[in-house]
């Protein structure tokens, strides 16, 4: 599961993608008030992406938060593996280590085979899954969808 920091990562994302065009910043409190989440949980949040070149800030009156590259460039997966690290895609099911630390002894999890493809799965969706991909979908959408 990720974590609900991580959702909030993925949802901002997709709100610029969608609403900050052109180069153009959102401050901090209309993209908390937007999606409801609180504004210095959601300052944190943005800081470490934007220390990752995920998103591009500026300061003062004009200030404010955008993509640090196009949406287009911008995974699933890259965002899950800045916000919760990449355990999510590495980690058994069943243990609190990685499936290799198993693999490696010779004895993986009863469920490993079945959850590896289902893992492989997950994994090629987050990679191939881009903020331009999602906020396409919204199109003829926009009443139905609230991020």
């Amino acid at each position: 599961m990720l974590s609900n920091t991580c959702k909030y990562a993925i949802r901002a994302l997709i709100y610029l993608g969608r609403y900050s065009k052109n180069g153009e910043k959102i401050g901090i409190k209309k993209i908390a008030g937007d999606l409801g989440i609180p504004t210095p949980f959601l300052g944190k949040i943005l800081q470490n992406l934007v220390k990752h070149k995920i998103l591009s800030s500026t300061k003062g009156p004009n200030g404010g938060f955008g993509l640090g590259k196009p949406a287009g460039e911008i995974t699933l997966y890259e965002i899950v593996k800045t916000v919760d690290g990449e355990d999510f895609f590495l980690n058994c099911l069943i243990s609190l280590e990685p499936c290799s630390v198993h693999i490696e002894k010779g004895k993986p999890c009863a469920v490993h085979k079945r959850f590896n493809e289902v893992r492989s799965a997950l994994m090629q969706f987050y990679l191939k899954t881009t903020i331009a991909s999602v906020t396409s979908d919204f199109d003829g959408h926009k009443n139905l969808i609230r991020i």
